[in-house]
């Protein structure tokens, strides 16, 4: 799925910041990994420290039986397999918010700063949602990383443009190599299905009924942006065809095995018309330049999922959910659990991101000078 977002966002760029943006989100592929390995698993899964955190029992995976059954999966895979499972995670979440800072942040901030975020946000946020923290123990549901990934992604990508500040020389006209832009859509919609039927760790109804609503949800808010696009801007698009279809993909992941596939139409309809409403009305009134709109389709239509999966998670689709969802007879409660595990996750991500930037560009310059990025812009073709 990285080498896939790369060729997304690679796509949507221009010529002259082509190779920072495969260069900055393939870099994921290292980076995160070793952390993973090293403190990542550890601090996620091993021990308890106030339901926020783990400890490094498992440090560099030492004490770990690869060989046995992972308590988090009930034993139904190895303890190796999840660990592998689980690092992919930890890989394309950091690689999400890159789409929010091409082009104009330095590259040393962009690696130390990840190292930080995954220690002091990613791994926290992966041991209170799956890792026996207390929003798992509240009963907030997330089954491939609603909050953990997109939203988490969604919001750092909104905060570290903010700080950025904006391009000195906007993109303007169609994106470079829409071809490249399909491409990756492809890839992160075929490494989807291993991202949420995965979640089930098994081949079973589960895991079958979170590939069909992906699909569902997945094609239903591409018509929709399609639609939208035609009756506002009386043109649709490629872009817009594979930004609705990931808005999609976004949405339904923390919902797509608790739901029914007629829910998973809704949610992904419910997601792509808040996200186009953000992207297109109220972007442009934070004015905070959100360069690929990483905010507006991943935090956006993570929110909306998350939300929304309080309304149509059902006991009839999966044994795991122990409260129905509002719309499937049982009451506020569960949407309680999920409108708060949402806002936790926004400002919990708020607060940390801001913090570490805020130390770190004290110490590392966090944009490439004004005359860096002018000379890009002069050598551009």
């Amino acid at each position: 799925m990285t080498p896939g977002l790369a060729f997304f966002y690679g796509g949507m760029v221009p010529k002259k910041n082509i190779n920072n943006t495969l260069m900055s989100v393939f870099i994921m592929c290292s980076i995160p990994v070793l952390l993973w390995i090293t403190i990542g698993y550890s601090l996620s899964f091993s021990g308890n420290y106030f339901n926020v955190i783990g400890n490094l029992h498992n440090f560099m995976l030492h004490n770990v039986k690869l060989a046995a059954g992972a308590v988090q999966t009930s034993g139904s895979i190895t303890n190796v397999a999840y660990i592998i499972f689980q690092m992919m995670f930890a890989i394309i979440t950091p690689a999400l918010f890159v789409g929010a800072i091409v082009g104009r942040m330095d590259f040393k901030f962009l690696i130390s700063f990840t190292v930080l975020w995954s220690i002091f946000v990613y791994y926290p946020l992966v041991h209170i949602v799956w890792g026996g923290g207390f929003l798992q123990n509240w009963g907030a549901l997330d089954f491939a990383g609603g909050t953990v990934v997109h939203i988490d992604a969604g919001v750092t990508a909104l905060v570290l443009a903010y700080f950025l500040g904006p391009r000195l020389v906007k993109q303007n006209g169609s994106p470079l190599n829409l071809s490249w832009v399909l491409l990756g859509t492809a890839l992160l919609w075929i490494g989807w299905y291993g991202f949420n039927a995965g979640s089930a760790f098994a081949i079973n109804t589960v895991a079958m009924q979170a590939m069909l609503t992906t699909t569902v949800a997945a094609a239903t808010a591409m018509l929709a942006w399609i639609i939208l696009d035609v009756f506002t801007k009386r043109n649709a698009t490629l872009l817009g065809i594979c930004t609705g279809a990931l808005c999609g993909l976004v949405a339904i992941t923390p919902a797509c095995g608790f739901v029914s596939v007629e829910s998973a139409m809704v949610i992904g309809l419910v997601a792509t018309i808040v996200s186009y409403f953000f992207i297109n009305v109220v972007k442009p009134i934070l004015k905070i330049d959100d360069t690929l709109d990483a905010f507006g389709c991943h935090g956006v239509s993570g929110i909306v999922g998350s939300i929304m999966t309080g309304l149509f998670a059902a006991k009839k689709i999966n044994p795991a959910v122990k409260i129905n969802g509002l719309f499937e007879g049982g009451g506020f409660k569960l949407l309680g659990i999920q409108t708060g595990a949402t806002l936790f996750t926004i400002v919990f991500t708020l607060i940390m991101v801001s913090m570490l930037i805020m130390v770190l560009k004290r110490i590392i310059r966090m944009r490439i000078s004004k005359a860096e990025e002018q000379l890009r812009e002069e050598l551009k073709d």
